[in-house]
């Protein structure tokens, strides 16, 4: 297993990997400096520079999550929102085939170990409004105004 960091303009990035895939990217705490990585995480490092810096709207870094067969299928669904665009809970269960899987589709929506790269942030509530986010509302909005999904408004709108 590896691991780095990345500071963001909305915090301090954990980024794990094993020898081939990036396995989590998740907003932490803690900080410390890396010295030899394998080129898989330093590609992620860069694609997560450039996408911060407005230089990148596509991630191609090679991931593989872990979780359920269902969690997978909301996550593949998440990496086929565009950027700068949002789609609601609602939308992504009729995505999946099943409007009643609402909650389930929050539920793995939330459990997405790869934050930004699968843009779980790009999900918000039927009603246009900001909900949920583990890295916080506050991340989720800098992460939509950054793309260009929302205007700069107040969070809760």
């Amino acid at each position: 297993m590896f691991e780095a960091y990345y500071k963001s303009a909305i915090g301090k990035i954990r980024i794990r990997a094993n020898e081939s895939y990036i396995t989590e990217v998740t907003f932490t705490d803690d900080f410390y400096k890396m010295d030899l990585l394998p080129q898989h995480l330093k590609e992620c490092l860069n694609q997560l520079d450039e996408y911060f810096n407005g230089k990148r709207q596509k991630f191609t870094v090679e991931i593989n999550p872990s979780g359920t067969e269902f969690q997978g299928r909301v996550w593949n669904e998440l990496m086929r929102i565009p950027y700068g665009k949002t789609i609601s809970y609602l939308e992504l269960a009729k995505r999946l085939g099943d409007v009643k899987a609402i909650r389930a589709v929050g539920t793995a929506n939330g459990q997405n170990p790869i934050a930004i790269i699968i843009p779980c942030h790009r999900v918000i509530g039927n009603d246009g409004k900001l909900t949920g986010y583990a890295g916080g509302l506050l991340k989720k909005q800098w992460l939509l105004e950054h793309e260009g999904a929302i205007q700069q408004k107040s969070l809760f709108w």
